[in-house]
C-alpha cells in the first residue's frame, strides 16, 4: 500500500529512458526527501532544540516541501515525547516519523505520539554487531524481524534503517533487507554511519542491493570525508528512492547531507525538480542555525552571503554583463541576493557599476583612479571596503562632498 500512504506526497520524478526494440520507454521513480534535521540534527554534540523550536522548524520543513519530517526519539519521554506529539498534531502535509530502536516499547512509544512512520534501526556491521552490541548476526536478524512485524499490525509505514550499512558484509545486508521486506518494512535505510563511502563505491553498493532486492532505499550519508551530499546523489543513480537530509548538514561529527544542497543538486545535476519552495532556504537555513546556536558561513554551498558575491574584476564584469556567466542558479531562487563586492580584486567595471547604485556616473579613468586608492586601502585593511569607505574614497579625489543614495 505504498501508494495509499501518506509518505507519497512526491511531485518530482527520476526520469530514465531506455531503447525497448527501438522505442523509447519513459520509466519514472519516485524521489522522497527525508528530513532528519530534529532527530540526527539535535544530536549534534551541543545542540539542543526547545520544543517551540522543534515545532517552528517542522512547520518550515513542511512548508518548503520536505515530504517527510524524522521528528525525534519518542522513547526519550519527557518534552521529546511532547514536541513529537505536538508535531503530529499540526495537520501538515508531510509524514511523521519517530526513531526507535528495534524494541517494541520504543515502537509503542512511536504509535503513542501520532506519528505516521516509524523508523527501526539497528546496527548491521560486525564491528558493531561484535563490540557495540556484543551480539551475533542471526540476533540483529531475529530484534529487527520481530520489531517490523509488530510495526506492520499496527499500520505503520516502515523505514528499517541498517546502521553502520557501509562497513557491513554485502551478503549480510542483502540478507538484511530481504528479511526486513518479508516482515512487512517499506524500506531500507542505507546508514553510511561514519561518513566513510566515496560516490564510486556508493553506487556500487547501492546497485548491488537494489538489483537482489526489490525494496527502497533510503541514502543516510555523513560528511565526515565530505561526501555526504555527493554520496547521497550517486546513491540515486543507482536506484536508492529516497535521501536523508538535515537542513545545514547538521549532524552529528561532520554532519549529514544538507538538504538544500541535495535539493539543488538534484534539480541542476540531475534533472530532478523536487519544486521545493527554494526561495525558503535561506530563512529556513538562518533559522536552524541560530536554533542550534551555530554559524552559518558565508561560504556554505547553496544558502551562504558568498554564494552571489562577486568581487573578482573578470567575474564581476562576467556577473554585471551575464549573471548566468558565473552564477549557475539565481540568488532569488534560494532567498538570496547578488551583491558587487568591492576590494583588492576588482575591476574598473565593478566600480562603475557601485557607483551607478549610488546613482553617480564615472568616467573610465575615474574609475580606474578610485580603483587604485580601493586596492591600497584593501590591502592595508585586510577586507573588502564598505559603501561609505568607498564615497570617501571618491571625495578625497575629488575634493567636493556627493550626495548619493
Amino acid at each position: 500500500m505504498l501508494f495509499g500512504h501518506p509518505i507519497v506526497k512526491i511531485e518530482a520524478l527520476w526520469v530514465k529512458i531506455k531503447l525497448v526494440k527501438g522505442v523509447e520507454v519513459v520509466t519514472k521513480k519516485h524521489i522522497t526527501i527525508v528530513d532528519t534535521t530534529l532527530r540526527d540534527g539535535e544530536q549534534t554534540a551541543g545542540v539542543v532544540f526547545a520544543n517551540k523550536e522543534k515545532i517552528r522548524i517542522a512547520r518550515m520543513l513542511d512548508e518548503v516541501g520536505v515530504h517527510q519530517i524524522e521528528a525525534g526519539i519518542p522513547v526519550m519521554g519527557g518534552d521529546e515525547e511532547e514536541a513529537i506529539k505536538a508535531i503530529c498534531k499540526l495537520g501538515l502535509k508531510a509524514s511523521i516519523m519517530g526513531w526507535n530502536r528495534a524494541v517494541i516499547k520504543d515502537i509503542e512509544k512511536s504509535i503513542g505520539c501520532g506519528v505516521d512512520a516509524v523508523a527501526i534501526s539497528i546496527s548491521t556491521s560486525d564491528i558493531h554487531i561484535q563490540h557495540k552490541l556484543r551480539t551475533t548476526r542471526e540476533w540483529v536478524l531475529e530484534s529487527m524481524i520481530k520489531a517490523t512485524e509488530f510495526a506492520k499490525k499496527e499500520g505503520m509505514y516502515i523505514s528499517v534503517n541498517a546502521e553502520d550499512a557501509s562497513r557491513s558484509d554485502i551478503n549480510f545486508l542483502i540478507q538484511f533487507a530481504t528479511e526486513a521486506k518479508k516482515a512487512g518494512a517499506d524500506r531500507i535505510r542505507f546508514c553510511d554511519t561514519v561518513g566513510i563511502l566515496e560516490p564510486f563505491l556508493t553506487y556500487e553498493r547501492i546497485k548491488a542491493l537494489r538489483d537482489a532486492v526489490d525494496i527502497d532505499i533510503e541514502m543516510h550519508t555523513h560528511d565526515d570525508f565530505g561526501m555526504a551530499t555527493a554520496n547521497a546523489l550517486a546513491g540515486v543513480r543507482a536506484g536508492a528512492t529516497h535521501v536523508g537530509v538535515t537542513v545545514n548538514g547538521l549532524g552529528e561529527r561532520a554532519g549529514n547531507s544538507a538538504l538544500e544542497e541535495v535539493v539543488m543538486a538534484l534539480k541542476y545535476l540531475d534533472d530532478t525538480d523536487l519544486n521545493f519552495k527554494t526561495d525558503k532556504f535561506v530563512e529556513l537555513c538562518d533559522y536552524v542555525a541560530k536554533a542550534s546556536g551555530r554559524f552559518l558561513p558565508s561560504w556554505k554551498a547553496i544558502v551562504g552571503t558568498n554564494m552571489f558575491a562577486h568581487e573578482s574584476g573578470i567575474h564581476a564584469d562576467g556577473a554585471l554583463k551575464n549573471p548566468q556567466t558565473y552564477e549557475v542558479i539565481t540568488p532569488e531562487e534560494v532567498g538570496l541576493a547578488r551583491q558587487i563586492v568591492i576590494g583588492k580584486h576588482s575591476g574598473t567595471a565593478s566600480i562603475k557599476a557601485k557607483f551607478r547604485e549610488f546613482e553617480i556616473d564615472i568616467t573610465e579613468g575615474q574609475a580606474s583612479e578610485i580603483l587604485e586608492r580601493v586596492r591600497s586601502a584593501a590591502v592595508e585593511l585586510k577586507r573588502t571596503l564598505f559603501d561609505k569607505e568607498i564615497m570617501y574614497i571618491y571625495e578625497e579625489l575629488y575634493g567636493y562632498p556627493v550626495t548619493h543614495h
